[in-house]
């Protein structure tokens, strides 16, 4: 019998954290995230990451797994989920992926082959040069597939995935045999509510220090680029540290990249027929939905 796995996925800013918790604490379970900034050490505030006290006791795993000045990859981060999965499961928990990297979540569910293909110093040399609009219409024209779901403002994303393209001329193709019995809700909230909320938590998140977070991981060595890299808002800090942009232009771009944000992910999980999508306080139909899936 495949083991089971709960995951819990959706656009930034709609709640998924605290919910894995609830259910966590409800069907004895431990959360690893799915999250492509939480996995660097220092990444706390900008990305949200959650703290010891929102824990609530709940381990979780896949936070501070890397450090922000090394690329950190979907082929490390599977084999650190299903290590996780693993564990988790032959202690008699629920494993409960949380997290709105739809990404890392289908390589997991879905079994991908992980790309192994070396870098190509000359190709990334050529590439380095173009901007990221260039980058992404090049991409574009390789593999539209890939171009649709990835951040179209992140160099070092599109630079490896035209590099896998040159190569393959595709993204690998999902494996049949998935490892998991799988049940994956979907949180979301409408248009209007979820923009108030990516709102408050950037006012939370500046009165948090998030600016100090960005400035002290350029000063740990952590480049300007590789935080640009990062995308909303450390590429937005960081450009305002550096003065390119006024305190005023930083909010408005991390508030609309945000917004973007939030319809690439829809876009990425509404093709997946297989995710519930329930509100945040459905709570009973998301707990019979749970207990159905677990036999109880």
């Amino acid at each position: 019998m495949k083991p089971k796995l709960l995951v819990i996925c959706g656009p930034t800013a709609t709640g998924k954290s605290d919910l894995a918790v609830e259910i966590a604490k409800a069907f004895d379970g431990e959360i690893i995230s799915a999250d492509s900034r939480q996995v660097y050490t220092g990444l706390d505030i900008g990305s949200g990451k959650i703290t010891k006290k929102e824990m609530c006791g709940i381990p979780h795993h896949l936070l501070d797994v890397a450090d922000p000045k090394d690329i950190f990859s979907v082929e490390k981060y599977k084999n650190l989920a299903e290590k996780a999965i693993a564990d988790i499961t032959s202690r008699k928990k629920l494993p409960i992926l949380c997290g709105g990297t739809g990404f890392y979540i289908h390589y997991v569910i879905d079994n991908i082959s992980v790309v192994k293909i070396a870098p190509n110093k000359n190709l990334r040399a050529e590439l380095a040069q173009k901007s990221p609009s260039e980058l992404f219409t090049l991409l574009q024209t390789l593999d539209p597939i890939r171009a649709k779901n990835i951040d179209q403002q992140n160099p070092v994303r599109l630079i490896r995935a035209i590099e896998i393209a040159k190569t393959l001329g595709k993204v690998p193709p999902i494996s049949s045999d998935t490892p998991y019995t799988v049940l994956q809700i979907g949180i979301d909230l409408p248009d209007e509510e979820l923009k108030l909320k990516i709102k408050s938590r950037l006012e939370n998140r500046l009165l948090a220090g998030m600016i100090a977070e960005v400035k002290g991981l350029f000063e740990r060595g952590v480049l300007w680029q590789r935080l640009t890299a990062f995308g909303l808002e450390y590429r937005y800090v960081a450009s305002f540290l550096q003065k390119e942009i006024s305190e005023e232009q930083m909010k408005e771009k991390i508030l609309s990249e945000s917004w973007q944000y939030v319809k690439r992910q829809r876009t990425w999980f509404r093709k997946d027929k297989r995710i519930v999508w329930l509100r945040p306080e459905e709570r009973e139909k998301m707990d019979a939905q749970i207990k159905e899936f677990l036999g109880k």
